[in-house]
């Protein structure tokens, strides 16, 4: 076994994870150096003419009237609660799945009850009358005399 010349260099060892950190700031210098020079060339090569047409504000090409601070229908952002929850149960029904042969058993009465709860705070969601669309009845409140 021949012995290695003593002019040969080895290469450098890098830890473990230095070549993905290497590389990820790499692209990180490069995306936020592409963005500034792209904010630059438009500042400087974009026209500056304004007018009191283009600094008027534009809305569908309806006069804007009243104040922008308008309260929107409670149901509305319920709606969107529900869906975010909804939501998020739904990813984790998926990782489940994509994970199902690893999780055995014990996985499947976990998710199991994941899901009877699920569909018990949908049935309490729908008792309580906030799945419920359209003009709602007036409810009979008693009023405390002062």
């Amino acid at each position: 076994m021949p012995l290695p010349d003593a002019g040969t260099v080895s290469p450098p060892v890098t830890p473990a994870g230095v070549e993905g950190f290497i590389s990820f700031a790499l692209y990180s210098v490069i995306a936020v150096s592409l963005i500034l020079l792209l904010m630059f060339l438009a500042r400087f090569l974009g026209q500056r003419t304004t007018s009191a047409e283009k600094n008027a504000p534009y809305e569908s090409a309806v006069d804007p009237i009243g104040d922008a601070r308008l309260s929107g229908p409670v149901p509305f952002y319920l709606v969107a609660i529900f869906f975010i929850i909804f939501d998020l149960e739904a990813v984790v029904i998926v990782s489940w799945a994509v994970a199902y042969d690893l999780l055995g058993w014990n996985g499947f009465w976990q998710m199991s009850f994941f899901i009877v709860n699920l569909f018990l705070g949908l049935v309490y969601l729908w008792k309580m009358g906030a799945l419920d669309w359209g003009v709602q009845p007036a409810r009979n409140r008693r009023r405390r005399s002062s």
